[in-house]
């Protein structure tokens, strides 16, 4: 399987068409994005912890472990347009400001159900947004950050090998494989 084959795979997985993902599908930088754009390891470990309140480690390692912060700001920095960009980076301060505005506190000092709370109201927020918004409109920052985190995690060795199964050199093909209701999906 190419790389163009499982990142489709990944975005069926998501329901959806990933943002930025044609940049990467050729490999290429997007000549339009911001050279300039840089992320602190402040940015990066909010990140985390945002991508950790959407996949927290439960019987496996969540998305900080497959450090999805990081994966995050490479497809910001390579991929997305200047527009894009600039509607995430707007999106991260805005989430903070929403959860000083909910909970008194910035969103690395509030406790992971205030997070979860929070993100939820956010999801609802994007949700709406997404079904109003005119094609040319850019996605709503929370949905980008669920999408990539969600992408990160996915195609990580992590979330490839300890969420999903995986099977690095298949057999033969078996078309019919019985799943039993509690099973891992299989990794592609």
């Amino acid at each position: 399987m190419n790389r163009r084959e499982a990142i489709s795979a990944v975005t069926l997985l998501l329901g959806g068409t990933l943002l930025g993902a044609d940049a990467f599908l050729s490999g290429c930088k997007n000549p339009a994005a911001n050279a300039s754009l840089n992320f602190s390891a402040d940015d990066i470990s909010f990140l985390n912890e945002v991508a950790e309140t959407i996949l927290p480690a439960t019987s496996t390692p969540g998305a900080k472990a497959a450090k999805v912060g990081d994966f995050m700001t490479v497809i910001v920095k390579d991929c997305y347009e200047e527009k894009d960009q600039q509607v995430f980076l707007k999106g991260m301060q805005q989430l903070q400001d929403a959860c000083k505005k909910a909970c008194g506190k910035s969103f690395m000092e509030a406790t992971p159900e205030q997070r979860h709370d929070l993100l939820v109201v956010l999801d609802k927020e994007q949700k709406e947004f997404q079904s109003k918004k005119k094609p040319e409109e850019s996605s709503h920052y929370f949905r980008m950050m669920k999408e990539l985190t969600l992408w990160g995690f996915f195609t990580s060795e992590i979330g490839a090998t300890q969420a999903l199964r995986y099977v690095a050199v298949p057999g033969r093909y078996e078309g019919c494989i019985p799943y039993k209701k509690g099973d891992k999906a299989w990794a592609t």
